[in-house]
């Protein structure tokens, strides 16, 4: 009788643990490949980065202080501290298109 108790107690542990780690995991893989990706560097100027991945598709207005602009791309956004790079972040839909 207890080792039926302790069998369903692994399986539940092992049940409950498991979504968590998988998370874990995925999340890991999505930085690796955003690793691997060509996006702008944080530093760069506004002028460095339009030479190098071209016009954006949209240009938002800077807002607060200090100014916050991003610029959007196919697949990224860029955003600007003044005129410089502070994150260059992946879309979600670009993200989800190369989960396992």
């Amino acid at each position: 009788m207890i080792r039926k108790f302790a069998t369903a107690g692994i399986f539940l542990l092992l049940a409950v643990a498991w979504p968590p780690v998988q998370a874990d995991i995925l999340l890991i893989e999505k930085v690796e490949q955003r690793m691997q990706l060509d996006l702008p560097g944080n530093g760069m100027r506004m002028a460095d980065v339009e030479n190098r991945f071209g016009e954006p598709r949209e240009r938002r207005a800077a807002v607060g202080d200090p100014p916050i602009t991003r610029w959007v791309y196919e697949d990224y956004s860029v955003f600007f501290e003044h005129d410089q790079v502070i994150e260059s972040v992946l879309h979600p839909e670009r993200v989800s298109q190369h989960e396992p």
